[in-house]
């Protein structure tokens, strides 16, 4: 049985990323709703960032970690001009899985909470695959 390379991430890392709500960033802008507040496709998108900054200091040369799992629970409205912080932290780590916790804020109120889970993989290969495939 050949033995797996131990794994450049451990769980505990963690990265806090912050947006501050413009227009362009509102559900309107984004499709996802009529209303002027802060859309939850932005709100995904935040917490994707900050999974990717926990992770970004460990990747080993030519790797680098896609997207592969969400599940997120947008909770609360946050206007134009408010910031929001994105707080992720490696949970588990199984082989190339990897696996978050994120909390967006609003100050002291929790906007969001959600899982998502990353998987690592060669960046060169991952890029021709899908080329391949279009």
């Amino acid at each position: 049985m050949q033995e797996q390379p131990e794994s450049p991430f451990a769980p505990g890392l963690t990265a806090r990323v912050e947006l501050t709500v413009t227009d362009t960033d509102t559900a309107l802008a984004v499709g996802s709703g009529d209303v002027p507040v802060l859309g939850t496709p932005r709100v995904l998108a935040l917490a994707e960032a900050a999974t990717v900054a926990a992770v970004a200091t460990r990747l080993p040369s030519g790797s680098t970690t896609v997207g592969t799992r969400l599940e997120l629970e947008h909770r609360a409205a946050t206007p134009v001009g408010r910031t929001v912080a994105a707080r992720a932290e490696l949970v588990k780590v199984d082989g190339r899985r990897l696996a978050f916790e994120v909390i967006v804020t609003d100050g002291n109120e929790v906007v969001a909470t959600g899982r998502v889970e990353r998987a690592l993989v060669d960046r060169q290969r991952f890029v021709e695959r899908a080329v391949r495939a279009s």
